[in-house]
């Protein structure tokens, strides 16, 4: 039984290459030497679309670019053994198609189904010997699938712009690239999942998406690192920056995102709401847009600065997720309203204090200028030289409930300029020994009004 599948697959993998065109057979020698860009432009110019690359290495100095309304179906693949080298600038790859739809069905024309759906990548690596040069780009394409493909040393790995729908990005190594792994820029997207991938050592951000108009932005199951220069400006490992457009109906569930507190204001995750969005306007009076519905739930997260930052955004569901290192705040939250922070644990696991991080990383929860949010079921241990373990400022219609804060410096919970909120069912106490950090209160309120402290079990310090 077993040979027979083994032969079966053997004949399966052998006529899937045969249905393909080998590049070999092209022109391209892939040895590393020769520049392989002439014969593969001419394949595409001749209407092959459907690159095999077998073992080797193949040197570009061009972009390979595949016009889907001329070319239809294309794809570009390998067996994991082959790498394009690209010496030039531009990405190695573009699919370039003509969809202006939306998802639905009907938006779609007859055009993108019968000649440009789904373009591929899959078994191949990408390095880059270019300042300039990117992996793989994409516009206007309809169900772009990138799977197994590696890309290093590039600028951006994966590069969306102006329209894409339905982007599948999955099992797929982005490493150590000077731009952003996955860069979502300024693009009119629905529907892109990213799951299954190592995305690591980007400079310049993980995931970002910046402008444009993006819905349906899923991640998971993937471990997310080391997105930011030590020398760069700041970004993060998921970056959502509505600034100039709107995003929003984001999912990031099931990830290992950390590193590098040592670079300037990394965050783990960054949402910055505030946007404006000329096709839907919703500000109802305001200046700029809230964007949100962002649900994260059971990830974990460490070393960074910040390790959710959100600004100005509506709707955002933090759940199930466990926390440290925070080195100024594990969460920060300013000028934002419906948010949930609900059974995460923000901890300080004697574990993780290595490498002179003692006491380095201040930890804690910080929201400012927020509105009809709640804060429940979580634990907050361990948090060090802040004004408080949970500091609540300027803020109304807060419910904080049934939390555990405990062996933190300064206040454990401090309200300030607090309206309309309730706090009630919160143990709330230090007990390290006499002589271990700063003794502060349990509970401290300043100003404010309406507010209803229930029973809380507090030890002050």
């Amino acid at each position: 039984m077993k040979a027979t599948l083994t032969t079966a697959l053997l004949f399966f993998a052998i006529v899937q290459t045969q249905a393909q065109t080998n590049v070999r057979s092209l022109g391209a020698l892939g040895d590393g030497v020769a520049d392989d860009t002439a014969a593969l432009q001419k394949a595409l110019r001749d209407g092959k679309s459907d690159l095999y690359f077998p073992k080797g290495t193949y040197r570009l100095t061009q972009t390979l670019e595949f016009d889907l309304a001329k070319l239809g179906y294309s794809s570009v693949s390998g067996d994991g053994t082959a790498t394009l080298l690209m010496e030039g600038a531009g990405p190695a790859l573009r699919f370039l198609g003509s969809h202006g739809g939306t998802a639905s069905p009907a938006t779609v024309q007859p055009q993108v189904w019968e000649r440009e759906r789904t373009p591929m990548a899959s078994g191949i690596e990408i390095v880059g010997r270019h300042p300039e040069a990117d992996g793989v780009e994409a516009d206007g394409t309809m169900q772009l699938t990138l799977t197994r493909v590696t890309v290093r040393e590039a600028k951006h790995a994966v590069h969306l712009v102006h329209r894409n729908r339905n982007v599948l990005l999955a099992d797929c190594h982005f490493y150590h690239n000077t731009g952003i792994g996955v860069f979502l820029d300024a693009v009119n997207l629905h529907q892109i999942n990213i799951t299954n991938c190592h995305i690591s050592y980007n400079g310049g951000g993980g995931v970002v998406s910046k402008g444009g108009q993006v819905r349906n932005l899923q991640i998971g199951s993937s471990d997310i690192e080391a997105n930011h220069a030590a020398d760069g400006p700041a970004t993060a490992n998921v970056w959502l920056d509505s600034t100039g457009g709107s995003i929003a109906e984001v999912a990031i569930t099931g990830c290992t995102l950390q590193h590098t507190h040592k670079a300037p204001n990394s965050a783990n995750i960054r949402i910055h709401g505030a946007g404006h969005d000329a096709g839907f306007e919703r500000r109802t009076g305001q200046a700029a847009t809230n964007e949100g519905h962002v649900t994260i739930g059971n990830n974990v997260f460490s070393d960074v600065q910040v390790n959710i930052e959100i600004q100005n955004a509506r709707g955002v569901t933090i759940t199930g997720n466990t926390f440290w290192e925070g080195f100024q705040h594990d969460l920060l939250v300013e000028h934002s309203s419906h948010i949930v922070v609900s059974g995460n644990n923000f901890d300080r696991n004697p574990r993780y204090v290595v490498n002179g991080f003692q006491g380095s990383e201040h930890n804690g929860l910080v929201f400012r200028h927020c509105s009809e949010t709640t804060l429940n079921a979580n634990i907050v241990s361990g948090a060090l030289e802040n004004v408080a373990a949970l500091e609540v400022s300027d803020s109304r219609r807060m419910v904080i409930s049934n939390n555990s804060v405990l062996d933190s410096d300064g206040d454990g919970l401090f309200l300030k300029n607090v309206s309309d909120s309730l706090v009630t069912g919160n143990l709330i106490r230090d007990d390290r020994a006499p002589g271990t950090g700063t003794r502060a209160h349990g509970i401290r309120v300043e100003g404010g009004s309406g507010n209803v402290l229930g029973t809380n079990l507090v030890k002050d310090r």
